[in-house]
């Protein structure tokens, strides 16, 4: 989810910038997950034949669909996140 969310704020990332944004993310999970995200058919990857080779990941159309999912998500965490304070007082 965090990929994908990511991703819908810059459209276009390259794999050091996606790396940048998550430190607590080694380069072997990225990939995996990159991979994963990539199979589901949630990210589109873009291999540059350059030297040193450039590759870019963005959102497919069936990738950015799923963003209202992560803002419904995001506003119940913060909802739950309120009541469990007001409960805790």
């Amino acid at each position: 989810m965090v990929i994908i969310y990511h991703l819908s704020e810059s459209h276009v990332l390259r794999f050091s910038e996606l790396k940048r944004k998550m430190p607590q993310i080694t380069e072997a999970n990225l990939t995996k997950e990159l991979r994963t995200l990539e199979a589901y058919g949630l990210i589109h990857w873009e291999v540059y034949r350059e030297v040193p080779p450039r590759v870019e990941y963005s959102l497919t159309s069936i990738g950015t669909k799923f963003i209202p999912v992560l803002e419904a998500f995001e506003t119940w965490a913060l909802e739950y996140e309120a009541a469990q304070i007001e409960s805790q007082s």
